[in-house]
């Protein structure tokens, strides 16, 4: 008999039936109940066993055992469950012994702890959780670019450039390290590499996905990009997931608008198809909250945050009158700002979420940035000093969004790149955008990882990607 998932039995108002049902044991008690689940549900099945069942097999189911059982569908005895599945056959696929299983029932694991053995953290309750949600947002990600008539487009991640002007890289080569070829002023002579020139993993697929646009009008990457900063904070990854669409004829405000719609569709997807995993990580976060001050806790709780995101219209502010604003709040004058604020500083996160919880209490929509803090590539503005990039900041983590209208005008274009030492002749390709029918158009990167956290409510980036990579880290 074909295996039943044990999420469509626990959905059935159906009983009576016959089934094969497959998973990991999570609890086995009296010798009879069995709690069994295969990931496809957040709540176990209840398999009830005959007290004559074989000794051997009885001995051999533990918790994280692996069970194929045969049995009927019925109508649950106890509490906590409509139905059960009263076992005929009961095979061991795995044994697992439960002196040794690293997940044990009596002790509840520090999220600490489980990144350690990320390997099995998806057996719990709360990474099974949030790796479906994740899925789900994925998914959700791709049907709103599909139905808005988006081209998906495969941008490398081998590049030889590097699209944010920062510098923090991951090198690609096949040069022996202990002694690479040379130039006569000692530099590394790289035409011997594989690809004959220096090269490295992206940072963004942007500068392609323009390439893309200014062909089919609308494209969308989503794919994995890669920063060398050496930052081991709760909020940054060495390696993580971006989704960036470009737009031809958009511009500051239509991308603003794609943007907002975006975010609310993909939180109201997975409101709509996890919302047995998100009762249970608002359930968790109510009780992680607990532990801190009343000050630092959430005004809101996940799902009510959720809902409030998807129901309100941003806040648009400029960038000018965001530090105003943070220069004339409370916190501000009593010094409560680690950083300091000026016009012209890089915003920090704790700036980012004052005026998100604290000021304006919902999503806000930061425009018109000076131009000396963002890339080469955004619109110069009229005033010689800002540009035309914009940032969606969120609830709890701040920054989610960053975005801009691209400088669509050849001569702008090439005095930024190099006033900013940018190589304009390596960057012909990307420059021909702009002589050959140039025109506007405006694009945004999300990280993906960003978003989960923020749907999930997790705390720390490390908890919603399967397996980080962060400093000295590259674990599985």
């Amino acid at each position: 008999m074909a295996r039943t998932k044990i999420k469509d039995i626990l959905r059935s108002e159906e009983h009576g039936y016959p089934v094969t049902v497959k998973g990991w044991v999570r609890s086995f008690r009296n010798n009879q109940f069995i709690a069994l689940n295969d990931g496809s549900s957040l709540n176990n099945l209840q398999i009830v066993i005959d007290l004559n069942t074989n000794e051997e097999i009885v001995k051999n189911i533990t918790n994280g055992a692996s069970l194929s059982i045969n049995g009927t569908v019925v109508t649950s005895q106890g509490k906590g469950q409509k139905v059960e599945v009263k076992a005929d056959t009961v095979e061991i696929l795995g044994t697992c012994d439960g002196e040794k299983f690293p997940l044990q029932l009596k002790n509840r694991p520090s999220l600490e702890y489980l990144r350690e053995i990320a390997h099995l953290r998806f057996r719990t309750n709360t990474f099974g959780a949030v790796f479906r949600v994740r899925h789900s947002l994925a998914f959700a990600i791709h049907q709103f670019f599909n139905d808005r008539g988006f081209v998906y487009l495969h941008t490398p991640i081998v590049t030889a450039s590097d699209a944010e002007g920062a510098g923090e890289m991951f090198r690609v080569t096949t040069l022996p390290f202990d002694n690479p070829p040379r130039n006569e002023d000692g530099s590394i002579n790289f035409t011997e590499d594989f690809f004959g020139r220096a090269t490295n993993l992206t940072v963004s697929g942007q500068l392609e996905g323009e390439l893309g646009a200014t062909a089919f009008g609308e494209v969308y990457t989503f794919g994995p990009t890669f920063r060398a900063e050496n930052s081991n904070t709760a909020r940054h990854l060495a390696e993580f997931w971006m989704i960036e669409p470009e737009v031809a004829f958009n511009d500051l405000n239509d991308n603003a608008d794609l943007a907002e719609e975006f975010i609310r569709y993909v939180i109201k997807y997975a409101l709509e198809h996890n919302r047995e995993d998100l009762e249970f990580l608002a359930q968790r976060l109510i009780d992680e909250e607990k532990q801190k001050p009343q000050n630092e806790r959430s005004e809101m709780g996940l799902i009510e945050k959720l809902e409030f995101v998807i129901n309100n219209k941003f806040e648009r502010v400029t960038y000018t009158e965001a530090i105003d604003i943070l220069l004339n709040s409370p916190a501000y004058k009593k010094k409560k700002f680690q950083y300091d604020v000026s016009w012209g500083i890089d915003m920090q996160s704790e700036h980012e979420r004052y005026l998100v919880e604290k000021h304006f209490k919902k999503p806000v929509v930061v425009t018109d940035y000076p131009k000396d803090i963002k890339a080469f590539y955004m619109r110069q503005n009229d005033d010689g000093k800002t540009v035309a990039a914009m940032d969606i900041l969120a609830p709890g983590i701040g920054e989610i969004v960053g975005g801009s209208q691209r400088e669509e005008r050849l001569d702008k274009l090439e005095q930024r790149m190099n006033e900013m030492h940018i190589p304009t002749e390596e960057m012909y390709w990307y420059l021909d955008t702009r002589r050959f029918g140039t025109v506007p158009h405006a694009g945004f990167g999300l990280g993906f990882e960003r978003l989960v956290l923020f749907v999930t409510g997790m705390t720390n980036i490390r908890d919603v990607i399967p397996f980080p990579r962060t400093p000295k880290n590259a674990e599985f």
